[in-house]
């Protein structure tokens, strides 16, 4: 029973990282059809609210907790840092990059997490810690210098790879700030009540930016979207919940370095981008780098 509970586990991390793996790929695809990237989030956002409303209530109802003026308050913030400013940067950020230099980018989150924890924490970055962050940086770097490469357009890259960073940094800073919420409430009502203010605040953005006629987008739009909601947002949060619960944080988080590669590999077959060996070293740096970082804060 222990065995295929185990085995269970496993299966959900890996298919957790596939689903996540596909949100850059959605969102490329939307793009063809003309669509900006605030109309795009509203539409993620609202498909996917009433699934995070429903798995709210429903932890709500199992595990009974009044929540404190303290944890709204929280709640709020990480909503906007984690969920809402971090997938804001990201969408405008795919306008500029590849769906594999956007990944690789995000995959950092572990170094700026150390920092930021030095920075407003004052928690001692160990002198271990600065060669695998090193490794991580060069790898962008190589990964960065292969799409400037192949764009005649350098600044539009580096626009990109900025406001990706932008968003890297804003969830690093809801990782930060969020450990107390899920020690208190749990992770998986954390990131529901979470999620649930970051799509109010996306649909709230919408309203004020774009007229609701630009709601009236082709058939394909809002099945990617839709698509993007239920297969990269609601459903691997919920199998990366499970797996954690299986297997534990850090079996689930080295499976999560699949995640790079197989954005790679789905951006090279359902995009057409170029996969080349520059950008395979780079994204192999960055994932040794990211494990190393993983180990040593177990």
């Amino acid at each position: 029973m222990r065995s295929t509970h185990q085995v269970s586990g496993f299966a959900f991390a890996v298919l957790g990282a596939v689903c996540f793996s596909f949100k850059a790929i959605f969102v490329k695809l939307a793009y063809r059809y003309g669509v900006d990237a605030e109309t795009l989030l509203a539409l993620r956002m609202g498909y996917a609210l009433p699934f995070f409303i429903a798995m709210g209530f429903s932890i709500s109802y199992r595990e009974p907790r009044a929540l404190s003026r303290r944890d709204l308050l929280m709640l709020l913030v990480l909503g906007v840092t984690g969920y809402y400013l971090a997938s804001y940067l990201d969408f405008l950020g795919l306008r500029y990059i590849t769906a594999a230099l956007e990944r690789l980018i995000l995959f950092i989150y572990p170094t700026l997490v150390v920092i930021l924890s030095a920075v407003f924490l004052g928690k001692r970055i160990a002198r271990a810690m600065l060669a695998p962050m090193l490794l991580c940086y060069i790898g962008i770097g190589l990964a960065v210098s292969h799409d400037l490469d192949l764009s005649h357009a350098g600044s539009n890259v580096a626009l990109g790879c900025l406001l990706v960073f932008g968003s890297t940094l804003s969830y690093a800073t809801y990782l930060m700030l969020s450990g107390e919420e899920v020690k208190t409430l749990g992770a998986t009502r954390v990131a529901a009540l979470a999620t649930s203010v970051a799509c109010v605040l996306s649909l709230l953005q919408f309203v004020l930016m774009r007229p609701l006629a630009s709601l009236a987008q082709p058939w394909q739009v809002h099945a990617l979207a839709l698509a993007m909601a239920l297969l990269s947002t609601v459903l691997p949060i919920w199998l990366i919940a499970v797996a954690m619960r299986r297997i534990g944080a850090s079996a689930t988080s080295m499976i999560g370095t699949l995640g790079p590669v197989l954005t790679i590999l789905f951006g090279w077959v359902f995009l057409g981008e170029s996969l080349g060996a520059i950008q395979l070293f780079g994204a192999g740096l960055v994932i040794t780098g990211v494990v190393l970082i993983g180990r040593m804060k177990d």
